[in-house]
């Protein structure tokens, strides 16, 4: 192996273990060179990753004691500044359509040829981290690069790659800080998800990419940065940049990332974030459903008034999700970046054109306000949304490729807006209960499968919504919440009925040997334990991984 000469780097040559079952042509993607690699940024910077996932716990219990968040006194003179990022480069100037989501063979050729500016190639909430997913996705973007990819279904239909100039840009999600990737070990320990999703992916193609430019202006090792708490995290990813590309002789400042503003800590933190990625910043994203999730998590123990309603009446138009996006869009616009709105997970149905019909019509008013908002884009997860959502910011940029020009509504946005969740109204009902175990059992079924991006009930789901639906099913227990369409409390035990009668319904729907051929037993004991332990888990994901394969 080669030795990392890194910050923290000992002398001796890293011993690399994988781990992992058998993957079809691992071979390539798993390389001594590229081994090394990985593990020239797992000695460099694990340190630092296990100290900010300290901070975070610290954080946490400080939010407790306090039951408030405020803009931080000691990065004052950052967000008084005068300054901008660098500027985006050629494939990231036009972003208003983006598609998400994993990286199965079938859905890269889909996304590709999907007619979307960009394609988030997903790692984090949309894949199940399987080791067959976490290899296998990489070989489906070097082959995806070479222009070597198709995927032909059982029935005999053949999905190829339209021509390069058609295609979106890709982007890719690496998994967030606080996973690790349990089948590759250096020096005995498990590699952080990030290290390795990051490191293969830019090891494999930042140099193939950056040949492409002059051909091909969709190009380059671009990255969305997902579950960043704060500025102090995104400096760590600036590290990372820093680091690999000098490892490899890439040109500082070749890589571009998009950091979402997923948690409700980081919605304090935008200017420090930005400024702490300027040279590597393109944008900050919106990102809805796991900022649903981070504040129930965060402000667990701060009583009443901090009870998210029943998830599907949260809406964007939600005083304290207004208050979130105006502030996203106005600190990305003075900073020169671009604002990415949020994902529209409604499914449409090319078999029910009443289904459809409902599907398109919220997802083109969520568009249209995106993109009366200022935004410069959005996030759809169905290639026939795309075209819908395109309409939408069509109608606002016309020919120009963002509306950086624009600051956004004028009202100003307080730390007491952030957290004014009482103002969202709404009411928690039992239908809501219901429905938060139904997502859950059914998400993480499919999960355990190995499938990361799921449609339930026409929306598409992720770790992310599933996230929301065991949160809220803690929270509205620890808060002794009453079901407002039926009366009863929120206990432990109607929601153990509500799961028994759950799994025996999808008993009697999918019959006896496709319901035991699944996972549900164990979908429904693992919903079980992440909402309704007495302690609160950080991650539903953390005690799930040791069940994957």
């Amino acid at each position: 192996m080669v030795e990392d000469q890194g910050p923290g780097a000992s002398a001796a040559a890293p011993v690399v273990t994988v781990a992992g079952p058998h993957v079809d042509r691992a071979e390539e993607v798993l390389t001594a060179e590229a081994l090394a690699f990985v593990a020239g940024l797992h000695r460099a910077f694990e340190g630092r990753r296990r100290e900010l996932l300290a901070l975070r716990r610290e954080r946490r219990a400080e939010i407790a004691r306090t039951g408030t968040l405020d803009f931080l006194p000691g990065t004052a003179a950052v967000r008084a500044a005068d300054w901008t990022v660098a500027g985006a480069p050629r494939a990231l100037q036009d972003r208003r359509v983006e598609i998400t989501g994993p990286t199965d063979r079938k859905m890269v050729v889909n996304a590709l040829n999907s007619g979307a500016e960009v394609w988030l190639a997903d790692f984090e909430d949309a894949s199940s981290p399987t080791w067959a997913n976490v290899v296998g996705g990489q070989v489906n973007l070097i082959d995806a690069f070479a222009g070597r990819i198709d995927f032909t279904t059982p029935a005999g239909k053949a999905y190829t790659l339209r021509p390069a100039a058609e295609l979106a840009t890709v982007v890719v999600r690496p998994r967030g800080w606080h996973l690790d990737e349990r089948h590759l070990l250096v020096d005995g320990e498990p590699v952080a998800g990030a290290f390795v999703d990051f490191g293969l992916y830019f090891f494999h193609n930042a140099a193939r990419l950056l040949a492409r430019g002059a051909e091909d202006p969709n190009s380059g090792p671009y990255f969305y940065l997902p579950k960043t708490e704060g500025h102090l995290e995104a400096r760590l990813w600036n590290e990372v940049f820093t680091h690999a590309q000098a490892a490899l002789g890439i040109p500082y400042g070749t890589v571009r990332a998009t950091v979402l503003i997923e948690t409700i800590t980081a919605a304090f933190e935008m200017d420090e974030i930005l400024y702490e990625l300027r040279d590597h910043a393109a944008g900050l994203n919106a990102g809805r459903w796991d900022y649903l999730f981070s504040i129930v998590k965060n402000f667990r123990d701060a009583g009443g008034r901090f009870v998210l309603p029943d998830r599907n009446t949260v809406t964007m138009a939600s005083p304290f999700m207004a208050a979130y996006t105006r502030l996203l869009v106005r600190t990305c616009h003075r900073r020169g970046a671009h604002a990415i709105g949020g994902m529209a997970a409604f499914i449409p149905s090319r078999k029910d054109p009443e289904v459809n019909a409902a599907a398109l019509k919220k997802v083109r008013a969520d568009k249209d306000r995106e993109a009366g908002n200022g935004f410069d884009g959005s996030w759809v997860a169905h290639p026939d949304l795309v075209p819908v959502a395109r309409a939408c910011f069509d109608a606002v940029l016309g020919e120009r490729p963002h509306q950086k020009d624009n600051p956004g509504p004028a009202e100003p946005v307080t730390a007491a807006d952030l957290l004014d969740i009482a103002a969202a109204g709404g009411t928690c009902t039992r239908t809501g209960l219901h429905n938060a175990v139904q997502v859950g059992i059914r998400y993480i079924e499919a999960w355990l499968r190995g499938l990361g991006a799921v449609a339930i009930f026409h929306m598409m789901e992720d770790a992310a919504t599933a996230e929301i639906s065991r949160s809220q099913i803690w929270q509205w227990i620890h808060n002794d919440v009453v079901l407002a369409d039926t009366g009863e409390k929120a206990t432990a035990e109607l929601v153990r009925t509500l799961v028994s009668e759950e799994l025996a319904h999808l008993r009697a729907e999918l019959g006896e040997e496709a319901y035991s051929a699944g996972r549900w037993d164990e979908a429904a004991r693992l919903l079980e334990q992440v909402a309704l332990a007495e302690e609160f888990p950080d991650f539903l994901t953390l005690p799930a991984l040791p069940l994957l394969g």
